[in-house]
This record gives structure tokens, C-alpha cells and sequence, in this order.
């Protein structure tokens, strides 16, 4: 089955405040479309519809994730049929999740059941039943009650065979509340299923508030540290942390001896509880010989990706009497986020002597210790 997540942001989201649209942002750290793009990435292809202004933002949200931006429509529904429009074709999907954009901390088992349940149905919708009571409003008086029995608040993602949507939403003249509403219009079945409490749409300021509380708790926040030592033999430079510095000696390895970018690579490796270098690339393999440690590091990034970690920040402390690092922090920080794939404000590089104590002391080698941590969504 080939699976396809159009996100709609097309919206304005005029009652949740502030001075640009709720999806774009900011949500512990992130922008609020950011946190959805994550959420959804591993169960399939992600288009992302927005406005023609927002397009700019809509980049910047989903660097370094693999989605098509579309642009959407004045309406909705306008906005979800110029997303199924762009997966219409040879490669088209089989089915397809639409999902609003606001809903940030949805819980992946929902996503799961909804995809379990297109198995046997042409389309599928979270929702939670109503438990409250229902008032008729009348003049800001109690006019009269409803009965709560079979009513449900509806969620999204709601799932459809691909086929059955798009020609649905061709079909459909405008002005539908949800895609359950287009696709019943149609006669397109749609099987309830459940819901999550945890699956907040923004929608007024206080909601920020609550999602940012769903979101770290939901999050997978590990911790690692690495540490390394290299010692020194003849040469005129080191390179630390990717930076090359003139000194009077060199630091002995198999690979090129990046003493602060090993340590901050094991510190990766063993926030995943995937070991250290040496396990990836063993040092009695001679194709790593004099082999720059950035390619150590990427692979570590990488894996981090794959387990749906992103790099929250790097503090590495180089330990040694010379040479002096203070003069090359900056570089080595912006070369190890350009490495990492992170801004250099998560990158911290800073320098200790050991009082001239012990084989640092003695000026016969580097140390380096470092913390890495990660965090999945």
C-alpha cells in the first residue's frame, strides 16, 4: 500500500492570536507546522498546502524533510483538492490521509488505526463521543437541551482510498465542513474510529499552552556522552572538531585523530544505545585509515534520522594545555553544525586545562568529553 498525508495550512487561524498564523508559530521550539510534518512523516508522503505568501515559511518548516509544497485554495476544501490534485496521476497513492495542519501532538496509534481501518473501509475518521451535556442557546440563556446520544467530535486525520476522494472533491460544489462531509456526499462510507483526548487542534492562545504539554510529554528525550583521547607524535597541526590548528605537534589515530568530534560522535552513538565508533568503523579496517572524522559524525547523524531523532544540541569540552581553543571555538561551532545539520546555538565548543596535572598536563595529549542530546517526537 502506498500511503500519501495532505496537511492543510492554508488557513488563517485568525482566533488563536499573534501576529502571523498559528502554524507558523513557534511551539516549543519549533514552528506548530514543524511539529505536524514530524508527526506524520513515517507513514507516507507528505504534501503540505498553503497559501502563496506563506511559501517562504511552508520552506522553512519543512527543511530537511522530504514534502511538496502545493498551494492552496481560498476555501478548505479548495485547499485539500489542489493537495490530492498533485498526487493524481501514474504514481498516485492508494490511500490518503487529510489533516489539519493545527493538530500537532496527534498520537501515532490514532494515525495506525485509521490506516488499519481503510483495510476494510473506503474511508475512516477519528472521533471521541460527546460526554458533556447540550444546551440550545437562546439570548445568552439556556433555551433548551439536546440529546447527546451518537454524537461525536470529530478529529482528523480522516483516511480514504485516494481514488474515492479525489473524485469525490471533483464532484463536490464547495462549502463542506470537513472531507467525511465531502466524501458522504458521494456515498463513501466512513467508519468511526477512536480518538485521542491528546489530539488537540490549536485553536484559541491557551491551546499553545496545552500542546506544548502534550508534546514533551509525549517526547522520547535521550541522553549520551562520549569521551576520547588522542595522543601526540610529530607534526605541525591539529584538527579539532573539524578545524585545522597550526601547533607544533599532531595527534596520533587511525583516522585523523579528531579527538572533540569523536567524543561528540560516541555522545551520539550513545544516546542511542548504539555503542561508539569502533563498532561502525573498527579500526582494523584499513579503508579507515587517515580518514576525516566527519564522515563518523554524519553517519551518527544519520542513524539519529532514521530513529526519528533530531539533534537537539552538542556541548563538547576540549581538555588540554595547547593550543589554545578560544580563538577557534567559533569556527569549530559553526563547522560541527554545518556537520550536524543543527544551528550553531545548539553547538557549544569551549575549552579546561587539567592544572597542569596528569598526560594533558604533561602536554602528551588531547581529551575530549562530550553530550549529545536527542529527541524524538
Amino acid at each position: 500500500m502506498r500511503d500519501a498525508i495532505v496537511i492543510v495550512a492554508a488557513g488563517r487561524g485568525l482566533r488563536a492570536g499573534g501576529e502571523i498564523p498559528k502554524q507558523w508559530q513557534s511551539l516549543a521550539g519549533k514552528p506548530v507546522a514543524r511539529w505536524t510534518l514530524e508527526r506524520m512523516a513515517p507513514f507516507g508522503q507528505l504534501v503540505l498546502v498553503v497559501r502563496r505568501e506563506d511559501m517562504h515559511l511552508a520552506h522553512a518548516a519543512a527543511q530537511g524533510l522530504t514534502v511538496r509544497i502545493v498551494e492552496g485554495g481560498a476555501e478548505r476544501d479548495a485547499s485539500v483538492r489542489a493537495g490530492l490534485e498533485s498526487l493524481a496521476g501514474p504514481d498516485a497513492p492508494d490511500r490518503v490521509l487529510i489533516h489539519d495542519v493545527a493538530r500537532c501532538a496527534t498520537p501515532p496509534e490514532v494515525v495506525s488505526r485509521v490506516l488499519d481501518a481503510l483495510i476494510e473501509h473506503d474511508g475512516a475518521a477519528p472521533a471521541l463521543p460527546v460526554t458533556d451535556a447540550l444546551w440550545v442557546g437562546e439570548n445568552g440563556r439556556v433555551g433548551g437541551t439536546r440529546e447527546r446520544s451518537g454524537l461525536y467530535r470529530a478529529q482528523t486525520p480522516q483516511g480514504f482510498k485516494f481514488d474515492a476522494i479525489l473524485a469525490a472533491h471533483r464532484a463536490h460544489p464547495g462549502g463542506a465542513a470537513d472531507d467525511v462531509a465531502v466524501a458522504r456526499a458521494t456515498g463513501i462510507d466512513v467508519a468511526i474510529i477512536e480518538g485521542s483526548e491528546a489530539n488537540l487542534k490549536i485553536t484559541h492562545p491557551e491551546d499553545f499552552t496545552r500542546a506544548a504539554n502534550l508534546l514533551e510529554a509525549q517526547m522520547d528525550i535521550r541522553l549520551g556522552n562520549g569521551f576520547d583521547v588522542h595522543a601526540f607524535e610529530d607534526g605541525d597541526h591539529v584538527i579539532l572538531c573539524g578545524v585545522k590548528i597550526p601547533h607544533d605537534k599532531a595527534l596520533k589515530g587511525h583516522s585523523d585523530a579528531d579527538v572533540g568530534m569523536h567524543a561528540v560522535t560516541d555522545a551520539i552513538y550513545g544516546a542511542m544505545a548504539e555503542g561508539d565508533i569502533g563498532r561502525h568503523f573498527p579500526p582494523s579496517e584499513p579503508q579507515w585509515k587517515g580518514a576525516a572524522s566527519e564522515i563518523f559524525l554524519r553517519h551518527a547523524r544519520d542513524l539519529a534520522a532514521e530513529k526519528g531523532f533530531t539533534i537537539s544540541n552538542i556541548d563538547c569540552t576540549l581538555i588540554c594545555e595547547r593550543p589554545k581553543i578560544g580563538p577557534h571555538a567559533s569556527d569549530m561551532m559553526e563547522k560541527m553544525a554545518f556537520f550536524l545539520g543543527i544551528d550553531k546555538d545548539r553547538v557549544s565548543i569551549k575549552a579546561t586545562t587539567s592544572e597542569r596535572l596528569g598526560f594533558t598536563g604533561r602536554e602528551e595529549g588531547i581529551a575530549a568529553i562530550a553530550t549529545a542530546t536527542l529527541v524524538r517526537s
